[in-house]
């Protein structure tokens, strides 16, 4: 029985649906909850892994059982990356086009923020106000945050937000 819920369980979705508690009675499963576990991805992440970045493998593996959540600034924000990797010649303009439709075709959840909340945190962390997105979105949320970025992890640990490394 509960080998038969946990195969209906990643059915519903492989890559987010998580068992956590079941109440045992008799022998028989009479109480399943099935939780979506949620990460805060970063911008950097969706980029690695539409870019075939050495991360990428790490960075699958680490978000598997996740369901990914970003701010709604999310799609700006890797076209702006995109683009000044354009400019500084690090990928052509065909890449960036590849780039964007590979990380629109991933499935993540598009969240709308506190931007004042978060302004705070940047002017407070003199941080780019586009750092201080995620992580207003991890703390509003109480989800982990997962980054590429150093800083951005040392902030997250200092405000309490769990990092996936």
């Amino acid at each position: 029985m509960y080998r038969k819920l946990l195969n209906t369980a990643r059915q519903l979705n492989s890559l987010s649906v998580f068992l956590v508690f079941s109440l045992i009675f008799d022998g028989n499963i009479i109480d399943c909850t099935i939780v979506q576990m949620n990460i805060i991805s970063e911008t950097n992440i969706f980029l690695a892994v539409a870019l075939n970045e050495p991360e990428k493998e790490k960075i699958i593996q680490l978000t598997s059982k996740f369901n990914a959540i970003a701010p709604d600034i999310l799609p700006y924000e890797t076209g702006n990356a995109l683009t000044a990797m354009v400019k500084r010649k690090q990928i052509t303009q065909e890449e960036a086009l590849s780039a964007f439709n590979i990380v629109s075709s991933i499935p993540v959840r598009l969240v709308s923020i506190n931007i004042q909340k978060a302004l705070q945190l940047a002017l407070s962390y003199n941080i780019y106000a586009y750092d201080a997105y995620f992580l207003q979105c991890a703390k509003h949320l109480s989800a982990p945050l997962i980054t590429l970025d150093k800083q951005m992890k040392k902030i997250a640990y200092e405000l309490n937000i769990e990092v996936v490394e």
